[in-house]
């Protein structure tokens, strides 16, 4: 199903509203201004709000299914409708705010 593509500047948080940011996005295709996001980009999970509890909060978190029929660097880009684990909790990421002109399957 299409979905918009994910960029720098998109709002992603953890599933406790932790925000997560990508720590390489891919430079050499731009959206809306911004290197895009493969399957292949890790993300940090700051401010988890899982804390205070005995399960540790999110740290990380990796893009598990992307676009199937777009690739950047021969991997596929990751769309709004993708899924993530965190690392260590096994929850998934939330795009919340992405750019909506450009949209890929």
């Amino acid at each position: 199903m299409p979905a918009p593509i994910l960029h720098l500047g998109a709002t992603v948080t953890c599933m406790h509203a932790g925000p997560a940011t990508p720590l390489t996005p891919f430079p050499r295709v731009l959206v809306s201004g911004q290197p895009i996001v493969t399957q292949a980009t890790p993300y940090a999970v700051t401010g988890c709000a899982l804390t205070g509890t005995p399960n540790p909060p999110c740290v990380t978190a990796q893009w598990v299914v992307g676009a199937v029929r777009v690739l950047a660097g021969g991997v596929p880009v990751v769309l709004q409708t993708s899924t993530a684990v965190c690392t260590p909790t096994g929850t998934g990421l939330l795009p919340l705010v992405v750019q909506p002109r450009v949209i890929a399957t």
